[in-house]
């Protein structure tokens, strides 16, 4: 029995919608930690998820969440891109903290930079295992 592809519309609107309460509307209860913000922050990292989601299901055309190596089409290419967006979040998270600081949530640069970290590990990852720790073996 063949599987269709997965539906990721319905996990980018809730994320969209999720992330514009966040960013824009700012609507959220204290929740029981008593901290109104807090509570935004969960809003939009739980829209981020989806996001995340929605991007899985687009992109490899399949249900998960870990994007191995085999299913990249072009994994020289792409590792070096995840690599580049990696470092990219870590800059825009030293700008959230620095001088956005003031208009974002505190936790925002932190969040930003543990993204970002994550991102360029697994680029590294990538990098990593199509070269030096690669299991081709050289011809003689």
């Amino acid at each position: 029995m063949a599987e269709s592809e997965p539906r990721f519309t319905a996990q980018a609107i809730i994320g969209a919608l999720l992330v514009f309460d966040t960013a824009v509307l700012g609507l959220a209860p204290t929740g029981p930690w008593n901290s109104e913000s807090f509570t935004l922050g969960i809003i939009g990292l739980t829209g981020i998820c989806f996001w995340y989601v929605a991007w899985y299901r687009f992109t490899f055309k399949r249900k998960g969440l870990i994007p191995w190596l085999d299913l990249w089409q072009n994994p020289e290419q792409s590792s070096k891109q995840v690599l580049g967006v990696g470092i990219s979040t870590i800059a825009l998270s030293w700008v959230a903290g620095n001088p956005l600081q003031e208009y974002l949530p505190d936790p925002t640069g932190l969040v930003l930079l543990l993204i970002g970290l994550l991102i360029s590990l697994s680029g590294i990852y990538s990098i990593l295992a199509l070269g030096p720790l690669s299991d081709a073996t050289s011809e003689e």
